[in-house]
């Protein structure tokens, strides 16, 4: 990964971020990745390996020292970054104000809370496989009383969404299905029979279907919505697109696209 931001010393060994499986050469580039992925910083970034890195890499040793010292006092991700913004001169003031805003909104929230933002992040970023496993921990650790229904549900229906984006509609039906029996919102009713064609046979669906005593009417409606959302999701483009004749092109980014988002 290249920002073409490089104006301080290049790394020969780069810096591996876990979270989103990149390599970073230099201090422009680590600015870059923190200021775009709040939600990500986590003990990937902060922690002895980077200041190691910075030092040996970067040859930047006052920094190290401050990084190195700001680990020892523990006293949270703010004032960990900020010195790397400082040293590169990435952040005016008013950007500088803003991140340190957003960043200790996000420090107060409990750890369940945070993790559900890093997850949902993730979502958005199509990095399925990670996100999977961030709600999978949260679910794993629910406890009575610790967070309210709708916090759950929303868990549930963030989870069927990325299993969604891996083509894993039976996983992600399951999921819904859990959101809607928590939160019993219309919108995961819609999403949980949604996903059934995606999976069922059409004899499978109808007995589903019977079997939920779902409203026909309430059906029918979702199915126009779906067929709506499908014509203005860009489907003619595809099928120009298809039909240029650079078929190949086009299955081998879907390939790309899969392979990103099942990474772990």
């Amino acid at each position: 990964m290249s920002y073409d931001l490089c104006l301080s010393e290049q790394a020969k060994t780069p810096y591996f971020i876990e979270s989103i499986r990149a390599d970073i050469y230099s201090l422009e580039e680590l600015c870059y990745y923190l200021y775009h992925n709040i939600y990500l910083i986590d003990e990937s970034i902060i922690n002895e390996k980077l200041c190691d890195w910075i030092r040996d890499e970067l040859g930047l040793t006052r920094l190290y020292r401050q990084l190195y010292a700001q680990l020892e006092k523990k006293e949270g991700a703010a004032l960990f970054v900020f010195p790397i913004f400082r040293e590169a001169g990435y952040l005016n003031v008013q950007e500088g104000r803003e991140f340190q805003e957003k960043l200790s909104r996000l420090e107060v929230q409990s750890e369940e809370v945070r993790q559900k933002m890093r997850g949902d992040y993730l979502v958005k970023g199509k990095m399925f496989a990670r996100a999977i496993g961030i709600y999978r921990r949260i679910l794993e650790k629910k406890g009575p009383g610790r967070l309210g229904v709708q916090f759950y549900s929303s868990i549930w229906n963030n989870l069927g969404a990325a299993y969604a984006g891996l083509f894993q509609y039976d996983r992600a039906a399951e999921c819904f299905l859990e959101a809607w029996k928590l939160g019993r919102t219309k919108e995961a009713f819609r999403k949980y029979v949604s996903v059934l064609p995606l999976y069922m046979s059409e004899q499978e669906y109808e007995k589903k279907l019977k079997e939920l005593d779902a409203d026909s009417y309430l059906v029918q409606r979702i199915q126009e919505y779906n067929a709506d959302l499908c014509r203005k999701a860009g489907a003619r483009e595809k099928v120009e697109e298809i039909c240029s004749g650079d078929v190949d092109a086009y299955l081998d980014d879907l390939k790309r696209q899969y392979r990103r988002s099942a990474k772990l």
